[in-house]
Formats: structure tokens, C-alpha cells, sequence
């Protein structure tokens, strides 16, 4: 089984996928530390800040790295922004079978009502290096960014409205979903 998180920024993606890799036993790969790689490396010149162009850089090597987990029956849990909206048009029947999709994005209201306890967590799992001056409207456009642009394909979004530790309780319940 692979699982494919992504989402707006500070949703807790990479907390959940720390939690499936606790609760499952499945590795799990941070896109943004095989993007941090290549551009320490110097094998791009990209930046942290080109969004658009990483996922079209960084997608091809992710999506291949999938369909080799699927042929070797391995599970990976595959964590991280750079996951384009069309994903699905890449895989035939055969890869999307094995592949279980989560997509997490914050309500309006949530970010109204915990706006400051999300930054608060904005390094719980992953020290952010560049701490970014963050105001509530760039977060509610971000959030509408990928709400928007999945739900143009097709794809469940989990919303979190009320409690983010139900809706990610509710994720991990959901083990084949």
C-alpha cells in the first residue's frame, strides 16, 4: 500500500504521516527532503520558494519511486506538497489500486478560531528553518489552492473544521480507505 499525503502548508501533514509510520509500521518518504537534497546538492538550481516548478520537477522521480514500491509489494507512506492535482492521470489501474490518497486542508473558520495554536505547532515534527511571517488570509489561500484544485479532479479533501486530532483519529481508523 502506498499512501500519498499532501495539502496546504501547516495542516500537520508530515504529523500524520509520523503517526501512520508509528501506527502501521510503513516508511514513510518527505518530499521536501529529497527537494532540500537535490537543491543542497546542486543537482537544480530551484529554490525552496519555486513551488510550481518543483512539483514538476520532483513529481516524475516521486511518481517512478511509487510504481516501484507498488512492483515490489512494498508499503511507503509518500508525504509532502509537490503532489500535482491530475496525480492520478500517471497511474493505470494496476498502480491506483494500491495507492490510497489523503489530502488535508483547513475550513475558514478553523484558522479564525486556532490560528495562533497552528503556529504554534509549526515545528512539531520538522524544525522550519525559515520562519516565515504567516498571516491568516495567506493560509486561508493556500488552503483554498489545494481544496480548489483537487476538487477540480475528482479527489476527497479531509477538512479540518472542528478538531484536528479527530479528523487525523479518523485518517488512522481508516486504514484501507
Amino acid at each position: 500500500m502506498i499512501i500519498l499525503i499532501t495539502g496546504a502548508s501547516h495542516t500537520g501533514k508530515t504529523l500524520l504521516a509520523q503517526r501512520m509510520l508509528e501506527e502501521y509500521k510503513y516508511p514513510y518518504l518527505s518530499i521536501d527532503h529529497l527537494k532540500m537534497g537535490l537543491i543542497r546538492s546542486g543537482k537544480t538550481v530551484l529554490t525552496p520558494e519555486d513551488d510550481e516548478a518543483l512539483t514538476d520537477f520532483l513529481w516524475p522521480i516521486v511518481r517512478e519511486m511509487i510504481k516501484t514500491a507498488i512492483e515490489n509489494r512494498q508499503n511507503l507512506i509518500v508525504e509532502g506538497c509537490y503532489i500535482p492535482f491530475d496525480w492520478r492521470k500517471d497511474f493505470d489501474d494496476q498502480y491506483l489500486k494500491s495507492i490510497r490518497f489523503v489530502c488535508l486542508a483547513m475550513t475558514d473558520s478553523f484558522i479564525d478560531a486556532h490560528f495562533e495554536e497552528i503556529m504554534n505547532h509549526n515545528s512539531d515534527i520538522e524544525t522550519r528553518l525559515h520562519n516565515v511571517d504567516i498571516k491568516p488570509e495567506s493560509l486561508k489561500e493556500d488552503n483554498h489552492f489545494y481544496i480548489n484544485g483537487f476538487d477540480r479532479y475528482g479527489e476527497q479533501v479531509m477538512l479540518i473544521d472542528t478538531d484536528y486530532e479527530d479528523t487525523i483519529k479518523s485518517i488512522l481508523e481508516n486504514r484501507n480507505n
